[in-house]
Order: structure tokens, then sequence, then C-alpha cells
């Protein structure tokens, strides 16, 4: 059984090893050389540190031994996207000129994970400082689609979601600014939550400023897992406040009971949709109604001025940092950059009062909405993953992209949570669908993809192809 561990879920993993069915030895290293024989097919895993996580799996095993009380996480392994600080490795943001910045001390999502018992397995591709939804980084090269080697995993937490999908780990650490948690889970056919803002903890040792407005307003830490209750795990491993953290709260995960009323979105206003990715999201609202939903197909409100104000938040904050950015970014993360940011607004002081102004103003009819509705269900991207390096080929390409992945920007604009859930495999690729709720009620989205999940099932660990 030993050479098949790495097909069981974290939470299956979890149990085998509080239950002594198997050591927590045996489970890193099973990982160790699935990533071995799979790896270079992918290019997901970037780095291994296999002494060290050994090393973590034996004292793991000797605690329990010695009758210690265990974390939920107790000796499961656990892969970090390549910008989050891990003691002792480099924090490389995917770029060359980054790749001897060694942290002296964990983020805090990394020590969550460690209190919770599992154990660092390796770190994880992701495009130039993020700022893609395309892995492909200067400094380590492309990640490829577990399904389609020609096609994008997504971004930019892309590697952690094709090392998820090829069974190289079976947890993960990410982020999202716009999407780079659901887009690589959509791509790649896995689960991931964002959580709300204020709910994970975030905060690197390395970072040499504090990130601008828009950085602190919109990015999250979070989990990728290949079922809903490992992301649900995961997602109370990492949860609670941190002394790096000047706004992350402790707070219940679990809240009232809420109306069993969905709001169903196929084809978001705003651009087109694939009709198999409109099939998707109606699958799942037709699993969701067999299981006693109310589900109506209606836009929330506001729709085209989230995806315009989000926009001009990022825009405004690159357009800030682009000195700095240009000085480490490979060619592909600066063509992405140029040929998206369309926003050639001088910025004014009134200009920045009505940004926020708008926010606030989505932000109020959101919250009216989502009184009336559990959750809305739509589209994470609106087309399929597209192949490797189209983002950049043109002008006409890159605004296409960000027209695809227009309905996940909401949720960061307005600090909601959003989980992603695959639906099934259309073309030889995944679709599905993401599920948006209420600040801080990350279980009515958790809850609301459990129940898709488990009409249409899963559809990884495999093989890259």
């Amino acid at each position: 059984m030993a050479n098949e561990l790495w097909r069981f879920s974290a939470t299956e993993l979890a149990s085998k090893i509080a239950q002594r069915e198997v050591s927590s030895r045996e489970v890193v290293s099973d990982f160790l050389e699935r990533i071995a024989a799979v790896g270079p097919a992918v290019n997901a895993v970037v780095e291994t540190f296999p002494e060290a996580t050994l090393a973590w799996a034996d004292a793991a095993d000797a605690r329990q031994r010695s009758g210690e009380s265990l974390g939920i996480l107790h000796g499961v392994p656990f892969t970090i996207k390549t910008n989050i600080d891990q003691e002792g490795r480099a924090t490389s943001e995917g770029v060359e000129k980054l790749k001897d910045l060694i942290a002296p001390s964990d983020a805090p999502p990394v020590e969550h994970m460690k209190r919770a018992g599992a154990i660092p397995l390796g770190r994880t591709n992701m495009p130039d400082f993020g700022l893609r939804v395309n892995t492909e980084s200067s400094l380590y090269g492309a990640t490829r689609n577990p399904f389609d080697a020609t096609r994008t995993a997504g971004g930019s937490s892309g590697g952690e979601a094709a090392a998820i999908a090829t069974g190289q780990s079976v947890l993960g650490l990410g982020n999202d600014l716009g999407g780079s948690l659901r887009n690589p889970a959509y791509c790649c056919g896995i689960a991931s939550i964002k959580p709300s803002f204020g709910r994970v903890p975030t905060g690197n040792a390395t970072a040499p400023f504090a990130p601008p407005i828009g950085g602190q307003l919109l990015s999250v830490q979070g989990v990728l897992g290949r079922t809903v209750a490992d992301v649900r795990l995961g997602l109370e491993a990492v949860m609670g406040s941190h002394r790096m953290d000047p706004v992350c709260v402790d707070a219940p995960l679990v809240g009232p009971a809420y109306p069993k009323r969905i709001a169903l979105v196929p084809e978001p206003s705003g651009g087109s949709t694939d009709p198999g990715v409109a099939e998707g999201v109606r699958a799942a609202g037709r699993a969701l109604a067999d299981a006693g939903y109310d589900v109506v197909e209606i836009e929330p409100p506001m729709l085209f001025e989230a995806y315009l104000n989000w926009s001009e938040h990022v825009m405004r904050d690159t357009a800030l940092l682009r000195p700095v950015l240009d000085m480490f970014m490979g060619d592909g993360g600066k063509a992405f950059l140029d040929f998206s940011n369309v926003w050639d607004e001088p910025q004014t002081p009134e200009s920045t009062l009505e940004m926020h102004r708008l926010r606030y103003t989505v932000g109020r009819a959101w919250s009216g909405f989502l009184t009336d509705y559990a959750a809305i269900v739509g589209p994470t991207w609106t087309q399929p993953p597209f192949p490797l390096g189209w983002d950049v080929e043109s002008q006409e390409n890159a605004l296409a992209v960000a027209e695809m992945f227009r309905f996940v920007c909401p949720a960061n604009l307005l600090g909601l949570p959003a989980a992603s859930v695959p639906t099934g495999i259309t073309n030889g690729l995944p679709v599905g669908a993401q599920i948006i709720s209420r600040r801080l009620r990350e279980d009515i989205t958790l809850d609301i993809a459990a129940d898709i999940e488990r009409a249409l099932g899963t559809f990884t660990p495999i093989d890259p192809r």
C-alpha cells in the first residue's frame, strides 16, 4: 500500500496516521517518490528538501509514540507557494534575482500548518510576482496542465494546483489577489478557497515594504486541496489571528443557519462564456436543486462596476510598483502587464476618493443581495484553460484572458469568501463552479461546494497527460 498513499486525501491520511495504520515517514516518502516520478512532466514542485522532510516525519512519529496530543493534520505533508516565507528557504517570487532571498522565519500560514502537525514537503511554481494567471516563471519555467501539457495550469498558484492534481502533494498554501487560488483549481480540476479578508493571517519577514492599499484590501492567503473536505481541514489549520497581521481576527468557522437559496450565474455579463463552462455551472445548479436548494438564475447587482473597480485598484497599485517590478520581472511578466493595463487616466485625489467610494457602494449592494441568497454560484473562468504562452502573444489575447477571469474579481474587491470546485471534464479539460458568500461565512461556501462534489464527484489525482 505504501506506493499508493499519494492517492488518498489529506483527511484520509490524517486519519490513517492517527490510527497508526501508516507512519508519517511512510506517507512523506511516498509523496517524495511521486514527485520524482511525475514531477518533470508537470514542473509544479520546484524545490524539495527530502532530508529535512523525512526528519520532520520521524519526529512526528516519535511524538505520536510518546503519547503527545496531535494536531488535526499530524504527519500530513503539504506544499508551499514560492512567495510564502518558509524558514531557511528562498522566497523567490518566481524570479531569478530573488532565488537567494532566504526567509528567516515562517509566514503565518506555514507556522499555523506546522502547529496543526503538517509537514513541509516542497515549494511550488508561480509566475513572476504572481502578476499573471498563467504559471510561467522566468526562474523556473512553465508549469503544465495535468490534463493537457500544452495548456496553462492557471495562476498564480498554478504549481500548487498541478502538484495536487497529479498526486505530488495533498494540500497546498497559496494566495489570491485576482483568483490566484481559484484560477488554478479550476484549470487543474481540484478544490480551493479564497477566504474572507481578515480570516487567514499574512506577512512575510522577507517583504521589503508593506503592500500598497490595493494589495492590503484585495489579497488573502488560502488553501488548495483535492477535495472540499481537505480544503475545509486546511482552512481550519491556517485561520486565526497572528502577531504579524494587524487585521486578521479569531472568528468561528460556522455561523447561524442560512437561507437555502442560490443565485446561479452560468453566463455572467461583461463578456462571453464558453457553452461547456456554462453547462458546468448549470450542472452544479441541478445538483444543488436536488439537494434541496431553491436555485434562481439571477445576477448580483453592480457586476460591471465590481469588475471596473477591482481593475482600477490593481492597475493603480501596479503602476506605482512598476519601476521596481521592471528591475526583477522576466519578459513574459512584463508583456502581460503592458498588454493588460489599459488604465491610462491619471490618478488624482478625486479619482482615488471615487475609487474607494464605488467599492463601498458595490459592497453595500452585494451585502443586501447576500442577505436574500445564501451564495452566488457561477464560473471561475468563463473559458477553458488556454495554451501556454497564449496570454502574452498579443494585447488582444491578454485582454481576452482578463475577460475570462472577470467573475473571480468581485470576491477580492469585497473581501468575500469564494470556493472553487470541479463539476466535470469537457473536451478533456476540467470545468467547475465558484461559490461566493457573505464575509466570514466560509462554512456556507464549503457546505455548498461539498454538496456539488457529493453529486458530481472528484476528478484527481491523475497521471500527467
